[in-house]
């Protein structure tokens, strides 16, 4: 490659580099190991400077009510990114009325961010349904989308015409709905959400079911 001329009298100067930017929204209802695996894996397959974890505050797929309260997913995403510098975490969708809209949230991070080159990701069953979002194609055109396999899951098809990369991740079966079917019954969540985010879901008693146990079961080694 030849280098740039540089001015008389001068050195040559540098190209510098785009920053590059991971955005990886969710519910994060809780936080789990799988996210942080995943994010680590995007960040470093893609040399990205950093990853943003954006929890939604109204996911517009689940109605009403039906998930954890914004500010305790909020505050359990801070706690489960703590430890890694590259790790973000944005309340832009948790402070933003009304319904929390992808392509809402990648033109904000594009705004904030001018020059920065910007990476959406999502596991391949979240993609499987990126043709119904609200304007996809506006998505795709500000920000590469980058897709996670799941163990024994294909390739889906999205319905929407986007350049994708897929990611060769390990596969960690973890959901947040088996975790919090785990934690009604007082399950012990050790070793499947980091241990600051399972104390947060005891001491705050989060998704245990009336008559359950106490909340001690949800940090013990317990099955």
């Amino acid at each position: 490659m030849t280098a740039r001329r540089a001015p008389r009298g001068g050195a040559p100067r540098a190209r510098v580099r785009s920053r590059r930017l991971g955005i990886f929204g969710g519910t994060f209802d809780p936080p789990h190991c799988g996210h942080l695996a995943l994010a680590e894996w995007a960040r470093v397959e893609l040399s990205l400077d950093a990853v943003w974890f954006v929890p939604a505050g109204l996911p517009p797929h689940k109605r009403a009510g039906s998930a954890t309260a914004a500010r305790h997913r909020l505050a359990m995403t801070r706690l489960a990114t703590r430890g890694n510098s590259a790790f973000k975490v944005s309340p832009l969708e948790c402070r933003r009325r009304g319904p929390s809209y992808t392509v809402d949230t990648v033109r904000a991070l594009a705004a904030a961010n001018p020059g920065a080159r910007l990476h959406l990701l999502m596991g391949a069953d979240t993609y499987a349904t990126f043709g119904s979002w609200r304007e996809p194609g506006a998505i795709a055109a500000a920000a590469a989308i980058v897709v996670a396999l799941r163990p024994g899951a294909g390739r889906p098809r999205s319905g929407a015409r986007s350049r994708v990369t897929w990611l060769a991740n390990p596969g960690l079966e973890v959901s947040s709905s088996a975790l919090r079917a785990r934690a009604a019954r007082g399950r012990s969540l050790r070793y499947l959400v980091p241990d600051t985010v399972a104390r947060y879901i005891a001491r705050h008693r989060l998704y245990v079911a009336k008559g359950a146990r106490g909340a001690r079961a949800l940090t013990s080694g317990g099955a």
